[in-house]
């Protein structure tokens, strides 16, 4: 593998153990999968069952107790491994709002559970057709009623819905017309999937370029107990703030490790290919691109880092996390063509896997948010440039 540099907390025995698990998964396991559209039901339960899943959950509540640093440890190391940590990592960016804002009593019910495996909490319904990341223009509504709540709506690429059992849903509870400001009047709820599906929750997957698991989930007249409610009503849209800056942080780190898989991948290819009696990686016109993709992998890298310290510090973050997000996914994506280009024909054979890698890569210059929004983000929050939008 591209040859790891030593950082303070970086995890090492971490990585091993996460290495050691994912080579019980190897590319024939995922490219079964993907034929079917199938959920990788064994390897979570495997991350679940060794706490990988739970490092981010408080000791007394039976995870682990660690930093952000050790969750992005998780998934850039599965990621760099071939494997795909999207069937599991929301469980991890989404745990945030609850730890931070959840209720003793909310953390007492669901942590413990989480931790074992016995609930997942792998779904995150924000985005919506019509308001796309305009988050604060959302339409699903939840309406109190007495000791609940009921909740009208649709959300879309709300991944893992069909696999999960619980989701941090956001809704407003005021009509925004009513609010002073627009982040105003939007709440965030903890909804038991068990409970909810055909009661009020429709679940309909999407199909895609990619094994991502993704839905719609529609809301009519869906009832959610008030106690389920996290944190003040009206206040949502700073809980779900938070978390997402973790969703970014985290997603930026299984970008770096999909740019040392497909490094690893190109060089190992370059090396054994001989063409014209001799390895194509002793070509210039080969070696040149690959360098470049890791070095620009190694920029990106550090500033995920930066990002990880300063969440970790509880600063303010939300530059460093839209940055790495933007430039990890940049370097994957840039690192996964210049892969398939080294490989020619075989890049696009799924025996090789560079082919499904570069469909499940290509995803994150899109989502979680989309580069254009982080550029316009930087422009007016760190260069104070007039709001273009």
């Amino acid at each position: 593998m591209v040859e790891q540099q030593a950082f303070v907390g970086d995890h090492a025995e971490i990585r091993e153990e996460v290495r050691k698990l994912c080579a019980k998964y190897p590319g024939q396991y995922w490219r079964d999968l993907d034929a079917r559209r199938a959920y990788p039901t064994e390897f979570v339960s495997e991350l679940t069952k060794s706490g990988f899943l739970s490092v981010l959950i408080p000791e007394e509540f039976g995870g682990s107790g660690l930093g952000l640093s050790a969750a992005a440890a998780i998934l850039e190391t599965i990621q760099a491994s071939g494997c795909n940590g999207a069937a599991c990592h929301a469980q991890l960016y989404t745990m945030g709002t609850v730890l931070r804002h959840g209720s003793p009593a909310q953390k007492a019910a669901y942590l413990p559970k989480i931790a074992t495996g016995e609930l997942r909490l792998q779904a995150f319904g924000v985005t919506e057709p019509t308001s796309g990341t305009d988050t604060t223009s959302l339409r699903t509504f939840a309406k109190r009623d007495g000791d609940e709540y009921v909740v009208n709506g649709q959300k879309i690429w709300t991944s893992r819905a069909e696999h999960s059992d619980l989701m941090v849903l956001l809704a407003r509870t005021t009509p925004r017309d009513q609010v002073r400001k627009k982040t105003e009047g939007l709440s965030t709820f903890l909804v038991d999937m068990r409970q909810a599906l055909d009661n009020g929750l429709t679940i309909r997957p999407i199909r895609t370029m990619m094994n991502h698991n993704s839905c719609e989930v529609f809301f009519e007249d869906m009832r959610i107990p008030a106690e389920n409610r996290i944190g003040e009503e009206g206040k949502g849209f700073r809980y779900i703030l938070s978390g997402m800056n973790a969703e970014r942080i985290l997603i930026a780190a299984e970008c770096i490790g999909d740019a040392k898989w497909f490094i690893d991948t190109a060089r190992d290819y370059a090396r054994e290919r001989h063409v014209f009696g001799r390895a194509i990686g002793q070509n210039q016109g080969i070696q040149f691109p690959i360098a470049q993709v890791y070095a620009r992998m190694r920029a990106a890298e550090l500033m995920v880092r930066d990002a990880i310290s300063r969440y970790e510090a509880a600063l303010d973050c939300g530059a460093e996390a839209n940055m790495a997000k933007m430039l990890a996914a940049d370097a994957s994506w840039e690192a996964a063509n210049v892969c398939v280009q080294t490989h020619g024909g075989f890049g696009f054979a799924e025996e090789y896997d560079v082919e499904r890698k570069f469909r499940e890569t290509r995803l994150y210059q899109v989502a979680p948010i989309s580069t254009n929004l982080i550029l316009s983000y930087i422009a007016e929050h760190v260069l104070d440039l007039p709001r273009s939008y």
